[in-house]
């Protein structure tokens, strides 16, 4: 029996495979072809876990998907979730042995390993450019116009992903009741996108502060050419070094995620000391379904796109802005539209996919779409979810300022 019918006959399903010992297995029709192109690729796999070692497998080239990749790492999945630790001993066997184990692959260029202490503002600054520093041109054909790189909101599945980013921006908005003349403070926040609809649709005076400076110069740049620089600012900055207090409104939305679990409470308690009483905090990032659960330290996602990330639970958020002042009002959870959006940016890859390639490379183009696929998985399994978790800031009598009912269509 060849290789290719002994990884169909473990992992099963209607993909196809083909490896490099000349086996073939599964149906001609197949939506996704797993191809192995070399023993190398086993070898990443053997000796890491599921994830991180296909991520190696895949970034290298040494393994490949020819077809819908969603469909594929659906199948690869099983690996990790589906076999036990005996199933596995006997596949690693099928497959060549300890032999995969003892040839120690190479790590690919493009995984990092950051030095320094976690979360000093040193080390996150080289995570942040790590991911945002790629290329504005390469983000410019991932992202669309909009250039927002975080979850949108479909109103509908007919929506385009421009008009799902609007409407995200305008949810934000209106969970924070921004009305002309406010002072609104977007912490992480990006190329600017909340911070601009923020000035043009609501006539808020709006800063936004980043760590990439490549975000900050195209930013600044976007803002001049719709003429909002009288509204509209945005800083190369980290957010603990934000001056200004007394603000109305205050958007979070994708930093959580680069806090760092044990930085939770200073974070919150450095936001509420930013607002005014009934000021409001609107908190956007990608959540764990349950607060018992950790994301994997030494994943694909930690080695190659976020890293030093860390995912708190939508309860932890919760806690935390509840034990560091803020009353919590309001919170739903986003994890559909977030599959949504990621299959879009991945359309968009593909439609770019040659662009990309020149612009920064093979590998780095494709982490961008193994990441992009598998993270879409995991929104559509419940792996990860999407919060979004309204505060308010109580005046010295307890008053919120909320209205009765929410004024917001969620």
């Amino acid at each position: 029996m060849g290789l290719a019918q002994t990884l169909a006959r473990v992992i099963g399903g209607d993909v196809a495979w083909r490896v490099f010992d000349g086996s073939t297995a599964g149906p001609a029709d197949a939506v996704a072809t797993i191809e192995i192109r070399s023993p190398l690729a086993l070898s990443y796999v053997a000796s890491a876990t599921s994830d991180l070692g296909l991520g190696r497998a895949y970034v290298t080239d040494e393994l490949d998907v020819h077809g819908d990749l969603y469909t594929a790492l659906a199948h690869l999945a099983r690996l990790d979730l589906d076999l036990s630790l005996g199933e596995r001993v006997r596949l690693l066997r099928e497959l060549g042995g300890l032999g995969l184990l003892l040839r120690r692959p190479p790590r690919p260029a493009q995984e990092v390993r950051l030095r320094g202490r976690r979360h000093s503002k040193a080390r996150d600054q080289r995570a942040i450019s790590h991911h945002y520093d790629v290329s504005n041109k390469f983000y410019e054909w991932l992202l669309g116009p909009s250039m927002t790189y975080t979850c949108a909101v479909y109103t509908s599945e007919t929506d385009t992903l421009e008009q799902a980013q609007f409407a995200k921006h305008d949810l934000v908005a209106r969970k924070l009741a921004l009305e002309p003349g406010m002072r609104l403070l977007d912490v992480g926040c990006g190329w600017g996108g909340m911070v601009m609809h923020a000035a043009k649709e609501y006539g808020v005076r709006a800063i936004g502060v980043t760590l990439s400076r490549r975000q900050a110069e195209w930013a600044q740049k976007a803002i001049a050419e719709a003429g909002l620089s009288g509204l509209a600012e945005v800083r190369h900055l980290d957010y603990r070094d934000i001056e200004e207090t007394e603000f109305d409104a205050i958007s979070s939305i994708g930093l959580t995620e680069h806090i760092g679990l044990a930085n939770l409470t200073s974070y919150f308690r450095f936001l509420y000391a930013r607002l005014r009483p009934q000021g409001r905090l609107l908190n956007h990032c990608i959540t764990l379904p349950r607060t018992s659960e950790r994301v994997k330290g030494n994943g694909f996602i930690r080695r190659y796109i976020f890293p030093d990330g860390e995912l708190p639970a939508a309860g932890r958020v919760a806690s935390e802005m509840q034990d560091n002042g803020f009353e919590v009002r309001h919170a739903e959870n986003l994890r559909e539209h977030y599959a949504m959006t990621t299959a879009a940016w991945s359309r968009n890859l593909d439609a770019h996919w040659g662009e990309s390639v020149e612009e920064v490379g093979e590998g780095i183009a494709r982490t961008w779409r193994l990441y992009l696929a598998g993270v879409s998985l995991g929104f559509d399994r419940d792996q990860i979810e999407l919060h979004q978790v309204l505060g308010v800031k109580l005046d010295a009598a307890g008053r919120s300022g909320m209205p009765l009912r929410p004024t917001w269509a969620s």
